[in-house]
């Protein structure tokens, strides 16, 4: 079962920051077989890699230019992280990219990126707006895409299946075995977040569950082992 730090190592490291996407590739104790991120558009359709719209002092990412964004420090010090910027730190595991706000040119940066990188196989795209991945699934059959979910549709494959994906992202509590179940006899697989305790990754695994994200990847590790 994959293993996926989500927003980066954010248990030790500022959520969604460069530091946190160090610690997954260069801490081995974490062990992490991939990093969730979660990515807005710019101005200009540059892709930053932040949880939430607007910034910390109130400004939208989408109305700011990429050198405003530049200078924009986290409450680290260190700067907002670009996308290409993450995928390079990350280029040795999976990345896992949640699209929260996509223009129509930030998705032509984010298809430009994913053709440039040196292992397309492992760039991964989910979103809760189901419109989104649809487009891009429409944009290139071959992209490995994902829904995000937080409810229990009464057939949970469809929503996966009708936006031209292949993951469901799941909260981790609603999961049940007749879930997963439903979605593997179809080929979908599907992924839990977030999940931080060992208990509930091996109760996960059990299920049948592809991969657990959370914010200590190291207490998700027992999942693969037992």
């Amino acid at each position: 079962m994959l293993v996926i730090g989500h927003r980066g190592a954010s248990g030790h490291a500022l959520e969604n920051s460069l530091e946190a996407f160090r610690l997954c590739v260069e801490n081995p104790a974490l062990r992490c077989d991939g990093v969730e991120l979660d990515i807005h558009s710019a101005a200009g359709g540059e892709l930053v890699v932040h949880h939430d719209a607007e910034l910390a002092d109130g400004r939208s990412i989408a109305h700011l230019t990429a050198q405003e964004l530049a200078a924009v420090r986290l409450p680290d010090g260190s700067p907002l992280p670009t996308l290409a910027q993450a995928l390079t730190i990350l280029a040795s595991i999976d990345v896992f990219i949640e699209a929260k706000g996509l223009s129509v040119a930030g998705q032509q940066n984010l298809l430009g990126l994913i053709r440039a990188h040196p292992a397309p196989h492992r760039l991964h795209i989910h979103a809760f707006d189901h419109r989104i991945i649809r487009r891009l699934h429409e944009a290139d059959t071959s992209l490995s895409l994902g829904v995000l979910s937080s409810s229990y549709p009464l057939d949970v494959a469809s929503p996966v299946l009708m936006a031209g994906a292949r993951t469901l992202w799941q909260e981790w509590h609603l999961i049940d075995r007749a879930m997963v179940e439903r979605c593997n006899s179809v080929g979908i697989r599907v992924i839990a977040w977030t999940v931080n305790s060992a208990e509930a990754a091996v109760g996960l695994r059990e299920m049948g569950v592809a991969g657990v994200c959370g914010n200590w990847p190291e207490r998700l590790v027992v999942s693969r082992e037992s």
